[in-house]
């Protein structure tokens, strides 16, 4: 295994005690989601982001602080998997989820969610648990459970399935659920992701890759990466998220949108909870669980897939992605966005949402 410096998350950028988490937003030494942020007895999330007595809830957009953010579409949080998870929707017809990345929540589809309501699709941004307005339980962040709270939401919006769109961590989990949860899965589309199994190979035997996802391997150190997202008003998500988009578009990121993002990683636990995810892929690798399910996906993917990606991701390289196709066994389209980064869907929305919706309209999907 080659691990490459990882230095964006040692000890030279570590929180003063001024700029660190405070208790409640640090990681327990079990390496659990500190009581303050865990879920309640009952399960449900903070009062921002809960739900009802009734099990589901809506309220007007803005309501919510920094996870409830103005907008055309409608907030509301659902049950599923033994968890409450916030989303926003719009418009109507066939589902279409929307899985966020690291380091953002359901925000980062804003420009997507309106296009596909336009578009004649009912459009589901939802927050991961542990992220925005959804539960932060002490446990539950390896793939096969978060894939099954992709598909659990999918059932709590009485949809008998759903397109998938997945970004980064989100696009991890769609490929998951694609192969776990083929019936509940219409179409599957990945942005900035390889297929997991391409994922783990080429952190383990790319020098390159391995040395772009130095992040992930920062990750595996306890308490540390968490005190540092959130150190100096979380100004480390804003530098990720500046580094990792390309040069075409320099209006992306804006202050604004930086502000909105370090806000969110802000709230007590979920730098913790961000973080989780990426603990067990890489600590996994070698436990019984993570062989296990290292084999379970290999099973292909058997629904049309698209599969984008930046040319210029310096997150995620393009030759690491590339060899997904040989996953899926069902039409697959491979679409590159030149001089685009990591984050294609919000640095060219509309060339990323115009692809996306002819595909999703597309009755016959090229391979």
């Amino acid at each position: 295994m080659t691990v490459p410096d990882s230095s964006a998350f040692g000890p030279a950028g570590s929180a003063s005690p001024q700029g660190s988490a405070s208790p409640q937003g640090s990681a327990s030494p079990q390496g659990s989601a500190s009581p303050q942020g865990s879920a309640s007895p009952q399960g449900s999330a903070s009062p921002q982001g809960s739900a009802g007595p009734a099990g589901s809830s809506t309220s007007p957009a803005g309501a919510g602080g920094p996870v409830r953010l103005d907008g055309p579409w409608t907030h509301r949080d659902v049950a599923a998997n033994g968890a409450r998870f916030h989303i926003a929707e719009m418009g109507e017809g066939p589902l279409v989820l929307l899985l966020h990345g690291f380091p953002q929540f359901w925000w980062t589809w804003r420009h997507q969610l309106p296009a596909l309501a336009d578009a004649g699709f009912r459009a589901v941004a939802m927050d991961l648990r542990g992220v925005g307005g959804s539960d932060r339980t002490p446990r539950g962040y390896d793939p096969a459970n978060l894939a099954l709270d992709v598909t659990g939401v999918i059932r709590s919006l009485g949809e008998p399935d759903a397109a998938l769109v997945g970004h980064d961590l989100g696009g991890y989990l769609a490929w998951t659920a694609a192969v776990m949860r083929p019936k509940l899965v219409r179409r599957l589309a990945v942005s900035s992701m390889p297929h997991p199994r391409r994922w783990r190979s080429s952190m383990l035997s790319d020098f390159a890759q391995s040395r772009a996802g130095s992040y992930v391997w920062g990750f595996q150190r306890p308490w540390l990466p968490e005190r540092q997202l959130v150190a100096d008003g979380a100004d480390l998500v804003g530098r990720l998220v500046q580094e990792w988009a390309g040069p075409r578009t320099p209006e992306f990121p804006d202050e604004e949108t930086l502000a909105v993002y370090r806000r969110a990683m802000s709230i007590p636990s979920t730098a913790h909870c961000s973080i989780e995810p990426y603990r067990w892929m890489v600590r996994s690798m070698a436990r019984p669980d993570g062989v296990q399910f290292n084999r379970r996906m290999k099973r292909p993917v058997r629904v049309p897939t698209l599969h984008l990606h930046g040319s210029l991701d310096p997150a995620v390289r393009t030759r690491s992605s590339a060899g997904s196709g040989q996953y899926v066994e069902a039409p697959y389209r491979w679409r590159l966005f030149d001089g685009v980064g990591h984050f294609p869907h919000e640095e060219d929305p509309i060339g990323f949402s115009t692809e996306l919706i002819n595909w999703l309209k597309d009755p016959e999907p090229d391979r």
